[in-house]
């Protein structure tokens, strides 16, 4: 196990409130990123896989978001660090909360980050 791997926390959702659930899956960008975890096989996918605009850094915060709300787990594979969904166990604390999330209609601006209809643009100067 390197460094890098020890330093990982991983809560369980047995241990998670349901406020820091629903903040986990509030924001567009994390949900973005579960539902890619959701369509894909476990260990799967890297962290520098997801098409995300936003910088490294904020990447990396939304997974650790994530992996504190018993979310997602990650395990490191060389350079890369790969996630898997920890639906069973997720579900098991919140049931029925994935599925609002993974049954969300689609948007292509979520993932961007550009505004949806629910957050109104600012005006032009």
């Amino acid at each position: 196990m390197s460094a890098r791997t020890r330093n990982l926390t991983h809560t369980h959702p047995s241990e998670v409130a349901l406020q820091d659930a629903l903040v986990a899956v509030a924001d567009p960008i994390r949900r973005a990123i579960v539902k890619e975890l959701a369509a894909n096989p476990d260990w799967t996918r890297a962290c520098g896989t997801f098409d995300l605009a936003v910088t490294k850094a904020t990447r990396s915060h939304h997974f650790t978001v994530l992996r504190s709300a018993g979310l997602i787990e990650q395990r490191d594979e060389g350079p890369r660090r790969l996630n898997r969904l920890r639906r069973a166990e997720f579900d098991q604390y919140f049931p029925g909360l994935l599925d609002l999330v993974l049954t969300e209609p689609a948007s292509a601006d979520a993932a961007s980050g550009e505004p949806t209809s629910a957050e109104p643009e600012e005006p032009a100067r």
